[in-house]
């Protein structure tokens, strides 16, 4: 099997599109450059698509690069037959491969390999081939210093059998069926453990019982984080009987005096060497495709965070709320700049109210602020409630900002560099003032997993979850693309055919010579060659450029194109962009070309109608109820307002203005069948929830959302 039939076969794509998506990967062209502006040649395939492409190459290049480890290792004990090369050539998933290098893995000293040694394999195959009614007296003629009589002899012929058994990939996969669908997840609370506090958010788990295949991927995850904290004990189960009478309806053909040996070797092997190597094979692949489940309900959030709603260029003063060390505020420019900070201390225990009413009124008309943005975390509801006794001069609209991963930024080298003179509890607040202006530039900032949206990411595959993460990240810095002029390194860093290093040198440049005044000048930074042009110029914006294509997503290779357009219609650029009706008229095919289609056409047509376009809504101001302040405050039956904080595969958890966010679990999302949240809520959606059940104790808030 090559490289495009794998990937046809496992992402049922057309083979054409999966061919050039393939060139053009080799030719080291980025996702979002091949789905945007390579349209023509990959037939239109969108971004996941070409992801999944990107995957399935990197499976195949491992499995190959697997074969040639394991066919070296097999034509070195010169073991490799003409049938086992082509086997292993031919194999297509690394399963079915390592089934068959197991006979040839070194392993460390065995049973098998010790009688093996003491010369007992002639006697093995006799059983094994089930030839010979008369096996004890056979038994006899293998007896020496290291085998002294014929029950030895026998024990040792089962055990090399047993190993056999375990080596062959049919039985291998007799069992693999059987646990694949009938396994059973189970669970035991682990008694010194049982009343510790920690254990306690694991209770369901003290005594559990269920299908694995129809474990839901966020109980696996936690059965399995409550197991690696020492709380429970997980057990996969099969029925024994079941699985030896179907090993035995495989092997065993005859009836004489091999027969019990046989049957005995067939047990050894089961409970030895097959249960637990593939329980634990079984109980991998479900805790994979658990790990692929979480990683995409991140991603998704993930992508909903960072395309968030941007309130713009606004002067902002931002707000760190806290009790006893204070409210740190800070007044930001309308492009992030840091213009002043201080602290007050409007709460318990100093409770300056008045004065720090007066501050902010005064910092305010001082810094012509134009929204106020506070952090959600603690003294959050008290900080939003002073702002809004203060009866400012100028509107003034005041947004509750998440805080989540703040202070990871805050302490980062990232904010050392950006703010080398001011503590953690400036940049804290900084980040949330900025957040606010501009969501995405400012958490490109911040390690995505610290960010806190999603289900379980401590526990997944920390790789494929950074893969998947940073994949999502430049995703969206592309979509909305980036103004080169105001950009930070890490912002730059995800631009297509970008990266750390050439970011540098574009800030660098931006630093010594000033603004960007066209995208041709793009090309003097140190190191930023005609591929990296290629790829990242028509995601970088200059605004206010000589030419407005400069402040498009219009690809500078397609400048021709649009100036041959504007030269047929006898009207100058300026006057046919944003002008519907002169558009319309314009026909497409006769600017096609071999290279260059509809639907490249129809794109440019596209951005020419609204350039730089900026496709999140604005953000929007939003209040919850001012008499519910604590968990106390609730009851069943309440209408509240309240912000999807984070999604997961079992609902989704809502802010509503308390400490404990209440989950609506996804039976109460709609009241018919939910097959994904996201279809119904996403995140920072505004959303009124119906209370249902509020526990206390274990302070849980059931809610429904109401239609």
């Amino acid at each position: 099997m090559n490289l495009i039939s794998f990937i046809t076969k496992h992402s049922q794509l057309p083979v054409k599109g999966v061919e050039n998506t393939v060139a053009l990967l080799n030719e080291d062209c980025t996702v979002p450059f091949i789905s945007r502006y390579r349209k023509e040649r990959t037939g239109n395939l969108d971004e996941v698509q070409i992801a999944a492409i990107v995957n399935f190459k990197a499976q195949f290049e491992a499995l190959e690069k697997r074969k040639s480890a394991i066919l070296k290792a097999i034509t070195e004990q010169d073991a490799l037959s003409a049938e086992l090369k082509s086997k292993i050539e031919a194999a297509g998933d690394l399963t079915t491969l390592e089934d068959l290098y197991l006979p040839y893995k070194k392993k460390r000293k065995t049973k098998a390999e010790t009688a093996i040694k003491n010369g007992l394999q002639p006697l093995a195959k006799i059983i094994f081939g089930q030839r010979n009614d008369e096996i004890d007296y056979e038994a006899s003629k293998y007896l020496n210093d290291a085998v002294p009589n014929e029950d030895d002899a026998l024990e040792g012929a089962r055990h090399i059998i047993s190993e056999w058994i375990n080596e062959r990939s049919d039985i291998r996969n007799l069992i693999r069926r059987q646990l694949e669908r009938f396994a059973m997840i189970t669970t035991k609370v682990v008694s010194t453990k049982k009343e510790e506090e920690k254990a306690q958010k694991f209770r369901d788990y003290f005594d559990w019982s269920e299908s694995l295949s129809r474990c839901p991927s966020h109980r696996l995850l936690a059965i399995l984080r409550a197991e690696n904290e020492g709380f429970i004990r997980v057990k996969i189960e099969i029925d024994d009987d079941k699985a030896l009478n179907n090993i035995e309806n495989r092997l065993i053909k005859a009836n004489n005096a091999t027969t019990p040996h046989l049957q005995l070797a067939i047990q050894d092997a089961y409970k030895r060497l097959l249960y637990p190597s593939l329980s634990k094979e079984i109980l991998r692949s479900a805790k994979e495709k658990a790990d692929e489940s979480a990683i995409q309900v991140f991603s998704k959030n993930l992508k909903q965070l960072l395309l968030g709603s941007p309130l713009g260029e606004k002067r902002i003063l931002a707000i760190d709320p806290g009790f006893r060390t204070g409210c740190k505020l800070v007044c930001l420019s309308a492009q992030g700049e840091l213009q002043h900070n201080e602290t007050i201390y409007p709460h318990p225990p100093q409770n300056d109210s008045k004065g720090a009413i007066k501050k902010i009124s005064s910092l305010a008309d001082a810094y012509k602020i134009e929204a106020i943005a506070i952090g959600n975390g603690t003294a959050s509801r008290e900080t939003e409630q002073l702002i809004k006794r203060i009866q400012f001069k100028n509107p003034i609209e005041v947004f509750v900002v998440s805080e989540a991963g703040a202070s990871i930024y805050s302490a980062s080298k990232i904010a050392r560099e950006e703010f080398p003179n001011y503590d953690v509890t400036v940049r804290g607040a900084v980040s949330i003032g900025r957040r606010l202006a501009d969501p995405l530039a400012e958490l490109v900032k911040i390690d995505a997993k610290s960010i806190g949206v999603g289900q379980y990411q401590h526990d997944v595959d920390q790789n494929q979850l950074k893969n998947s993460l940073d994949t999502v990240v430049e995703s969206c810095v592309n979509t909305v693309g980036v103004n080169i002029n105001t950009a930070s390194i890490p912002l730059l860093s995800y631009v297509s055919g970008i990266g750390p290093k050439l970011a540098e040198n574009i800030v660098a440049y931006r630093n010594e010579n000033g603004a960007f005044g066209s995208r041709t000048e793009i090309k003097k930074v140190a190191r930023l060659g005609n591929k990296a042009f290629e790829q990242g110029a028509a995601f970088l914006r200059i605004k206010n450029a000589k030419n407005p294509l400069d402040d498009s997503a219009v690809h500078p290779e397609s400048y021709p194109i649009v100036q041959k357009m504007v030269k047929d219609q006898g009207l100058a650029l300026s006057e046919i962009i944003g002008n519907k009706e002169v558009l319309k008229k314009i026909d497409l095919n006769k600017y096609c070309t071999e290279s260059v289609g509809l639907p490249t056409l129809e794109d440019i047509i596209k951005e020419l109608e609204k350039p730089g376009l900026d496709v999140r809504e604005k953000a929007k101001v939003f209040t919850f109820n001012q008499n519910i302040r604590t968990i106390n405050d609730l009851s069943a039956g309440q209408l509240l307002p309240g912000i999807v904080n984070n999604i997961t595969n079992f609902g989704c958890f809502v802010d509503i203005g308390i400490k404990e966010s209440g989950l609506i679990h996804i039976s109460n999302l709609s009241d018919s069948f939910v097959k994904d949240v996201n279809e119904h809520v996403s995140l920072h959606q505004q959303i009124i929830v119906k209370v249902l059940e509020v526990d206390i104790p274990r302070k849980r808030i059931q809610l429904a959302l109401h239609k």
